[in-house]
Formats: structure tokens, sequence, C-alpha cells
């Protein structure tokens, strides 16, 4: 799984019909304080995630192994958001 960080979603209204009904969120990876680090990509949300939240993103053949996304031509799939993040002891993350 990788920390993503939402920075915003994306309509389409035509689209494979395996997909059709979920939201598209526009994620970029993050480092463990929250910073966005990467070109941004869309992933399917499976859990009502929103722009700003930092998220777990789950990314190729495992994106089609949730109950939302099961055989779905998906890559990149959220399937958490972070509350927080602590490394060696030290919260380096807190939702707010």
């Amino acid at each position: 799984m990788r920390i993503a960080l939402v920075i915003g979603s994306t309509v389409a209204t035509i689209k494979d019909e395996l997909i059709s009904g979920r939201k598209l969120l526009i994620v970029c990876n993050a480092d463990t304080a929250g910073k966005p680090t990467g070109d941004p990509y869309i992933a399917v949300d499976t859990v009502s995630a929103g722009t700003g939240d930092l998220v777990m993103v789950t990314d190729g053949s495992s994106a089609r192994y949730t109950s939302q996304t099961t055989n779905a031509p998906v890559d990149a799939v959220i399937v958490g958001v972070i509350d927080s993040l602590e490394m060696s002891g030290k919260v380096t993350y807190r939702k707010e």
C-alpha cells in the first residue's frame, strides 16, 4: 500500500460499466508528513474519502481485490483514510 493525498476529483460520464457509479479521486503519493511527492493519478474511492484526506492506496493487480472493484479495470483504489502516522515513536501526521 501507498500513502497518498487526495487533491481533487474527476468526473467521467462515459466509462466501463464495472466502475460506473464509483467516485474517482485525484491523488498524489505523499510522504509521512502528508506532503505530496509525485505526479497525480486517479484512484477509485471505496471509503468515502475527500479532498485533503491522507489515504491508503492499493495499486496494480491488488486494486482489483476489493469488494467494489473485483474484476474491474482499475489500477489504483483508495482502501482507507489515515487518522495518524507514527515513525520511530514520533507522530509525523495527525488528521485535523
